[in-house]
């Protein structure tokens, strides 16, 4: 790296989610000036919207620990190591008194405050010569307006949850899906929620997607199902064999994600679940007499009185606003080039990721870095443990320790049965059934079925 970050010019992190701010407890260890910013109103934004789900990794695999080396003076107590935590007990327990204690420690944390552009400063991505010597220019969306902060490095960890895939089968929205929008959730639902539960309890609920994502969308559905009656829930999967949609069950080596895997299959072999397979939607709309959707396939098969649809469909990263800036992506996942055979669902399970850093995250533009989900791009089952190095090794080239930057250590949990690539109808799908924002398990409502051991 040419700058090194300073007081005028700090390390700026986009996203104060768990990555992020894992990377300014890095950076604040090492010294590094550093700023973060948040989209959200709050810190953990992100994960405070998928709340109600227990994360399939435990406490033991949810905590940087240069962010525990900074907790640990103000009398923060580490959760049971063994705990499945949900995603609100996720940031109650650690995001939320790491930001306390980041800001105490003199980290700038600016929350409601949208990143909508990264460039060099005075500088095009046409204008070439001596690049590397031009700080950033991070172009903020704020409550009080546009504003521009001077930065030495950008480290982008701002995930993939704001972009959800569309319903339509070629990636792009379904015709009638935007219209539409009302009628169809995008992620998983909390049914225990009061007005999601008066949205969906009798009615006929369509479930897109085959991940872990949708199994957890089936089991809290069954559990609806058997506590109102009427509730009919249809099962609408691409590819054309329901059953290569389940992990590992047992071999799993995350237990509760093994756990989740077969009691999803139950409920989708049960009597309350219809199982569409091959069915690719290409379009939506609404019938005139009855209200409810119309769910047309590729072939031409219809399904339909559908009053509601859940797309779980995975997660997809977003680099408009980095136009200005020199990025090498690969052509097909929208990772890091480098990074992109490493992860690839055709090649590597879960846990087979090689270990990995600022080597492979970095890009052409110098000082800018990937990390966290974003980094994945469109591959599947990121881990926060994957994160948590990622960052590490980042922050330590930034600080210019090229040492420790290349001392990048990682193990994470195989399934053994997870490595197929994305498939196309009778064909298997990729890792765990598609992308997650982190490992995340069962509804809090059904956590009592899911044995504890990201």
């Amino acid at each position: 790296m040419s700058l090194t970050p300073r007081t005028d010019r700090p390390l700026l992190i986009v996203g104060a989610g768990p990555i992020g701010l894992a990377a300014a407890a890095q950076a604040h260890e090492r010294g590094l000036p550093v700023i973060v910013v948040e989209a959200g109103e709050s810190v953990g934004q992100a994960v405070r919207e998928w709340g109600h789900v227990r994360l399939f990794s435990p406490w033991s695999e949810l905590v940087d620990e240069a962010a525990a080396r900074l907790l640990e003076p103000t009398g923060w107590t580490r959760p049971d190591a063994r705990a499945l935590p949900t995603g609100a007990e996720w940031v109650g327990d650690y995001l939320a008194p790491l930001a306390e204690a980041l800001r105490s420690a003199g980290v700038s944390i600016r929350t409601a405050s949208r990143v909508v552009g990264v460039a060099r400063q005075g500088r095009d991505r046409l204008v070439a010569i001596d690049r590397e010597q031009v700080p950033f220019a991070v172009h903020v969306e704020t409550p009080t307006g546009h504003e521009v902060l001077t930065a030495a490095a950008v480290l982008d960890a701002s995930g993939t949850w704001g972009r959800p895939g569309p319903l339509g089968t070629d990636g792009y929205p379904a015709a009638g899906e935007r219209e539409l929008a009302e009628q169809i959730t995008y992620g998983m639902p909390d049914v225990t929620d009061p007005a999601v539960r008066a949205l969906l309890a009798g009615r006929h609920v369509a479930v897109a997607g085959a991940g872990a994502s949708a199994q957890n969308v089936l089991v809290a559905l069954g559990e609806l199902a058997a506590a109102e009656p009427g509730t009919r829930i249809t099962w609408l999967l691409r590819r054309g064999d329901a059953a290569k949609a389940f992990g590992g069950g047992d071999a799993d080596e995350l237990e509760a994600r093994g756990a989740l895997s077969e009691h999803a299959r139950a409920v989708a072999e049960s009597s309350t679940v219809a199982q569409v397979t091959g069915f690719r939607t290409v379009a939506v709309r609404r019938d005139e007499g009855s209200g409810r959707l119309v769910l047309t396939a590729l072939d031409g098969r219809e399904v339909t009185d559908v009053d509601h649809v859940v797309a779980v469909t995975g997660f997809r990263p977003d680099h408009s606003w980095l136009s200005e800036v020199q990025l090498d992506l690969d052509g097909e996942l929208s990772a890091p080039r480098l990074l992109a055979p490493e992860i690839h669902p055709a090649h590597h399970s879960c846990g087979t990721v090689s270990p990995h850093g600022a080597d492979l995250l970095r890009q052409p533009e110098d000082g800018l870095y990937l990390a966290g989900m974003k980094s994945y791009g469109r591959a599947p089952s990121f881990l926060a443990l994957t994160g948590f190095e990622q960052v590490r090794s980042i922050v330590a080239e930034v600080a210019g320790d090229l040492e420790a930057a290349a001392r990048v250590e990682l193990t994470l949990p195989e399934t053994g049965v997870c490595g197929a690539g994305p498939g196309f109808d009778d064909q298997a799908g990729g890792c765990c059934g598609g992308p997650e924002l982190v490992s995340i398990g069962a509804p809090v409502t059904t956590a009592r079925t899911i044995p504890t051991t990201g």
